[in-house]
């Protein structure tokens, strides 16, 4: 079925898949143009590796890119997992248990595995080479085999996500009734949204406020081939879970309904995601110097909770209102966005080490950086469609890469 076929939520949900990718790739762009950053990363083999957040780091910065990325770091990838979660019932229902569990394994493990094997050592490769002696990619290969751990990059996402789509299917096998209660109870939002949000609120807090108390926001911990970031492995799944509980109900009704409460309000919740984004911005300046009483950390880290829930349902309220119409760009985008995903920080990182030396102001750089891994991600994704590998690896069915 073509996008432009699909009714308006699911038509606002399409495009909001295209809307997110394009955000991902912006956030990547302009990490290496940031205030904050350290003025020079450390060498490639030296804790606290500070390339695997920061790959290249670029003299020429521009402090709105910092206000941006504070934003998206806050709500982007609980969206994210909020979006991954909606689809989980019908596919549990229609595939059951252990189809469900192959089809996820091969969707996510396979792209997981390829990534961190083949995507990420080409992706990161640049960070090693700013620093080295020896820039020769056997001696990167065995600096990168020397690290204590393996490098996941943005990958991450993928196998937290399958290891959620686990402890879904495992729920379903222990509780078969969990999940059609906690759509029942989702789809009280469309006429109790403040009670919803109120509780998503509290059941998020809870999951992450005393994490990030105790771990920093900040720290990640790499274990092999796994990286995980201490606070928000719970946080995360309470809005994965939050996505199954919508999906349950019926996203055509309630909360994603696109004439629904969240989408007439939307004012409302672009007014309460930078009210709530200024508020979690003044809380945490006090904490980034390691040196703030525990009360502002619980204070910063419920700040945190409250700019990511709104920022969320700004996110979804807004596309329910306008983007309920066919878009030949967002389409290409929602359809390839996987693909793009898989491959996008390859692109980003070269473009940023190749263009270091360029005389150019950092908005300049961040909008070559951001079109050139558009265009260089979406013609990767497409070529990769017309091998039956490729078209596995971004989950598109080989028959259909023959039709088209």
């Amino acid at each position: 079925m073509r996008s432009h076929s699909l009714s308006h939520t699911s038509q606002a949900l399409a495009n909001l898949r295209g809307i997110v990718i394009l955000i991902v790739l912006a956030f990547h762009s302009v990490l290496a143009y940031l205030e904050w950053t350290p003025a020079a990363g450390a060498g490639f083999a030296q804790a606290p590796y500070i390339w695997r957040s920061f790959p290249i780091i670029d003299s020429h910065r521009f402090f709105g890119f910092d206000l941006f990325c504070a934003w998206q770091d806050v709500d982007l990838m609980a969206l994210m997992f909020l979006l991954s979660g909606l689809f989980v019932w019908p596919s549990l229902t229609r595939k059951k248990i252990w189809g469900f569990l192959r089809d996820r394994l091969i969707r996510l493990g396979l792209p997981y595995t390829f990534g961190i094997a083949v995507v990420i050592p080409l992706a990161i490769y640049p960070a090693y080479r700013v620093t080295a002696a020896d820039p020769g990619v056997s001696a990167y290969w065995r600096a990168l085999l020397a690290l204590p751990f393996w490098p996941n990059g943005p990958l991450w996402f993928l196998w937290q996500l399958l290891a959620l789509n686990i402890a879904a299917a495992g729920l379903h096998r222990i509780a078969p009734n969990a999940m059609v209660s906690l759509g029942r109870w989702s789809a009280t939002a469309e006429t109790r949204l403040g009670r919803y949000f109120v509780i998503l609120l509290i059941v998020s807090a809870l999951a992450y406020v005393p994490l990030a108390v105790v771990f920093t926001p900040w720290a990640w911990a790499d274990s092999g081939i796994f990286a995980l970031q201490f606070c928000r492995p719970l946080f995360y799944t309470v809005y994965f879970f939050a996505g199954i509980g919508i999906g349950v109900a019926g996203i055509e009704r309630g909360l994603m309904a696109a004439d629904g409460i969240l989408a007439r309000h939307w004012p409302r919740w672009l007014a309460a995601a930078l009210a709530s984004l200024l508020l979690w911005m003044a809380l945490t300046a006090p904490t980034m110097n390691g040196g703030a009483s525990i009360g502002v950390k619980i204070a910063a880290a419920i700040g945190f909770v409250l700019a990511c829930a709104t920022g969320c349902f700004f996110l979804l309220a807004v596309c329910l209102r306008f983007a309920t119409g066919y878009s030949r760009l967002l389409d290409r985008l929602s359809v390839n966005a996987y693909g793009v995903y898989l491959v996008h920080y390859v692109f980003v990182v070269w473009l940023q080490y190749a263009l270091l030396a360029a005389p150019l102001i950092a908005v300049i750089k961040a909008a070559i950086v951001f079109g050139g891994t558009l265009v260089l991600s979406l013609v990767t994704t497409v070529a990769a469609q017309r091998i039956p590998i490729g078209a596995r690896l971004i989950g598109v069915p080989p028959r259909a890469v023959a039709t088209s």
